[in-house]
């Protein structure tokens, strides 16, 4: 059944459904199954997102016609489709009309996964009007607020250096609780990796305080402020705030130095909207695990990090792990520093839109991912700034010299990057940073060869 005349209209230009503000936009590469042509396929999407079916009905009217999503755009030799859905059809709260992200990507990521015309397709970019924008909850928090806890400014306050306990499991309540500690006496901040939570060997109540303890004693051996990011990851929205509570009153007064982190993918957008709603207060760190599942360049399916990204502030998300763009363990390439832009800036150009934030506060970037000190500069040079927070579990815990050196030797890579040296030069007046190389000689081997030489170790 061809509904291209009805779902398609390649008259319209964007910058006319722009203009008026009252659509959102979608991109995707999309492509046909063989013997289906690209527009009659683009227009059943089209109608599977929207107002359609496979089969003419007697139930529609005039004014559900002109709710239709609107196929306006196509390039089959790219692939690309292009699908502008009017605001009329997501679904809006009845408590307080506030926006979805689980009506979004229902209507943009529903059904049409799953059609028997459609070999794949992935949305690469979404643009979202200001109408529409306004009604997400958008950031409550952000780094400026982290930056505040450690007496920096609030503007530009600079590389926050963190970790994450390591093993990622298997660490009982004391041995998590000194594994924190010891990093602490030489970086920022600690989060839990997206699994540990309230494992049978680490119950949570017993944890928590300890970390707590650990965090004063810490901030009392060194005189600077320390940060911890909690999982209350969960299912139920009641025990993730009942993790929350918990852990704010276990912390004290050293609550405001407390995140909370999200498996925010795995738990879906009601878990995020949880944490926003019940703690806005506290820094809501977005872990995106399981993502790769729909976001991998190997999936012609379902949508990309960077749109994953950009959901991610309009839900809130004070930060996000981002990836490493191609310096460290996890798969991206250097051009991923988009999703970084997008999340942080207030104009942006995106793949396929541009989008403007309206003030909207923005989302931090989180890194993350086989990253050390050696790897740092580079990534520093490919991002352009590093008003962001690292989060090196090996880089610090995989330190020769122990996680407090490690957490050293990343803040001695920024401040390398900043001042644009040399880094066998700089390693010879920076010890922890030198003994990275050591540390990483694998990654030595392959970032700066004859390192060796340059710094009289021998092979």
């Amino acid at each position: 059944m061809d509904q291209s005349d009805r779902y398609a209209d390649l008259s319209l230009t964007e910058e006319q459904l722009i203009a008026g503000q009252d659509h959102v936009l979608c991109a995707y590469i999309m492509k046909p199954k063989s013997g289906y042509g690209y527009l009659e396929t683009a227009a059943h999407f089209a109608a599977e997102s929207s107002t359609g079916t496979n089969v003419d009905i007697s139930t529609t009217d005039d004014f559900t016609r002109g709710v239709d999503a609107m196929v306006y755009e196509i390039d089959p030799e790219r692939e690309l489709m292009k699908i502008a859905y009017p605001l009329a059809l997501f679904d809006f709260n009845i408590t307080d009309g506030s926006a979805m992200i689980a009506s979004f990507l229902t209507l943009t990521i529903g059904n049409n996964q799953g059609m028997g015309d459609v070999e794949y397709a992935k949305m690469h970019d979404f643009y979202v009007p200001r109408p529409y924008l306004e009604k997400f909850d958008r950031p409550a928090t952000t780094i400026s607020d982290l930056w505040r806890v450690l007496g920096r400014p609030e503007q530009d306050g600079g590389f926050i250096v963190g970790t994450i306990i390591k093993p990622k499991l298997g660490l009982r309540p004391k041995p998590f609780a000194d594994a924190a500690l010891d990093f602490w006496l030489g970086g920022d901040f600690i989060k839990n990796d997206e699994p540990q939570g309230n494992q049978s060997f680490a119950p949570l109540k017993i944890t928590i305080p300890l970390v707590a303890d650990a965090m004063i004693r810490a901030q009392n051996a060194t005189g600077q402020p320390k940060l911890f990011s909690a999982n209350i990851t969960a299912d139920d929205p009641a025990e993730m705030v009942a993790r929350g509570e918990f852990i704010l009153d276990a912390f004290g007064d050293n609550a405001s130095h407390v995140a909370f982190l999200v498996d925010g993918y795995v738990a879906g957008p009601a878990a995020i909207t949880t944490a926003r709603r019940n703690f806005p207060d506290q820094f809501l760190h977005y872990h995106r695990a399981g993502h790769g599942a729909v976001t991998s360049p190997q999936s012609k399916r379902g949508y990309t990090a960077f749109v994953l990204g950009k959901m991610s502030r309009l839900q809130g998300a004070s930060g996000i792990h981002v990836g490493t763009m191609s310096h460290g363990k996890m798969e991206g390439e250097s051009d991923d520093r988009i999703i970084a832009h997008m999340i942080e800036q207030d104009s942006v150009a995106g793949p396929y839109f541009h989008q403007e934030w309206y003030g909207s506060k923005a989302t931090t970037p989180i890194i993350s991912g086989g990253m050390n000190a050696l790897r740092m500069p580079g990534f520093f040079e490919n991002l352009g700034h590093s008003n962001l927070i690292l989060t090196a579990g090996g880089g610090s815990y995989g330190h020769i010299d122990g996680p407090a050196a490690g957490a050293t030797s990343l803040r001695q890579a920024e401040q390398c990057w900043r001042e644009r040296a040399d880094p066998m030069a700089f390693a010879r007046d920076h010890r922890e940073f030198a003994r990275a190389f050591e540390s990483f000689p694998s990654d030595a081997d392959e970032l700066f060869p004859g390192w060796r030489g340059e710094l009289n170790i021998a092979a």
